[in-house]
């Protein structure tokens, strides 16, 4: 066997070969046939017949994932709430301004 032919195949049998003494997933395939796949050590199943995490469930995990994922923080939720009260704040001080100085250019103090 070449190098550069069947490279695939090199170590095959070393690894998951018919008298690997590993553990193997064994669930039922769409064939009707155990799968061979290695098998995770936390359930004894690959990770197409259940090896996959389902994610986090209770508040304390999904807010460590919520952490890991943060990357800058500029929407968060907090922050956006921060800014919708500002932006609030603004429209009503501009409101404000401007109802004076309607006050003012009727009472004649202000010219437009």
């Amino acid at each position: 066997m070449t190098v550069t032919k069947n490279i695939s195949e090199l170590g095959k049998v070393t690894r998951f070969g018919h008298d690997w003494q590993g553990e193997r997933c064994g669930a039922k395939t769409r064939r009707g046939t155990e799968c061979q796949r290695p098998a995770h050590k936390h359930n004894r199943r690959c990770s197409l017949h259940g090896g996959r995490s389902t994610g986090a469930k209770t508040a304390d995990g999904l807010q460590v994932i919520s952490e890991a994922n943060l990357v800058h923080g500029r929407y968060t939720k907090d922050k956006l709430e921060r800014q919708k009260r500002a932006a609030e704040v603004g429209r009503r001080v501009k409101a404000e301004l401007k109802n004076i100085e309607q006050r003012l250019i009727a009472a004649g103090v202000l010219d437009c």
